[in-house]
């Protein structure tokens, strides 16, 4: 990524985060425009710098939750590519990132090269997954399916998409490779689906999905063309 251009803003409540996130966009030739300690901080720099890449601490907590600041910054710059990273691996943290509107969650046990591995994905157009069915947030669905469509309506977008792919027979560490996550990131996904249609395996949640016509409408997914993080705890979103 040499002579990319490409500036940044860091927020974290512990200055020696800081140091280290920004000695890893140095690696990459990514400029530090910014470093914040507090949400206002955070968000007046994005105002100001307006940058490309907005790496966050998503466990905070102030005047606002770590989501919030996230959706937040991408109000002010639609553009901005968020990378989320949190001390936490919880399925619920990690959904409340992705909806927010960050394109990776990234945990603080990760490895510097694999934080490296995520900014330079976030560059990385290669690989999508289109919404499934008619709107942003709602699968397609027939009459005499209401409660379905109900049921469907509270899987996240990623949920949604992972269950499809499941129902396609992929396996976890497939899913891993294709979406650019660790498979234990695949499991917590799958965990909440369960929950949610009331499966206890893929077979049962695959099966939901071809009842409650979730492929309708729904666009081919290319596969990704360069290899996936093998050990790192990072989670890419489309």
């Amino acid at each position: 990524m040499a002579d990319c251009g490409h500036t940044a803003v860091l927020h974290d409540p512990h200055p020696l985060w800081l140091e280290a996130l920004q000695q890893v966009l140095t690696s990459l030739d990514i400029t530090v425009v910014g470093k914040a300690n507090t949400i206002e901080q955070a968000l007046s720099m994005v105002e100001a710098h307006r940058p490309d890449i907005f790496l966050v601490d998503t466990g905070v907590t102030g005047s606002m939750t770590g989501p919030s600041l996230v959706r937040a910054a991408v109000e002010i710059v639609p553009s901005l590519r968020v990378i989320a990273i949190s001390g936490s691996a919880e399925p619920g943290d990690i959904d409340a990132a992705f909806d927010a509107g960050a394109i990776a969650y990234v945990v603080k046990t990760a490895h510097a090269e694999d934080v490296a591995a995520t900014v330079r994905q976030a560059f990385d157009h290669s690989i999508f997954l289109s919404r499934v069915g008619h709107g942003p947030n709602r699968p397609t669905s027939e009459a005499g399916h209401g409660a379905a469509k109900d049921t469907s309506a509270t899987l996240t977008r990623r949920e949604r998409e992972i269950l499809v792919l499941v129902a396609e027979g992929l396996s976890n560490r497939e899913l891993a490779q294709m979406l650019w996550v660790t498979e234990q990131t695949i499991k917590f996904h799958l965990s909440n689906i369960y929950r949610k249609v009331g499966a206890v395996n893929r077979t049962q949640a695959s099966s939901w999905a071809h009842k409650h016509l979730l492929f309708r409408g729904a666009e081919s997914h290319p596969v990704a063309t360069e290899p996936p993080l093998q050990d790192g705890h990072s989670a890419r979103a489309s």
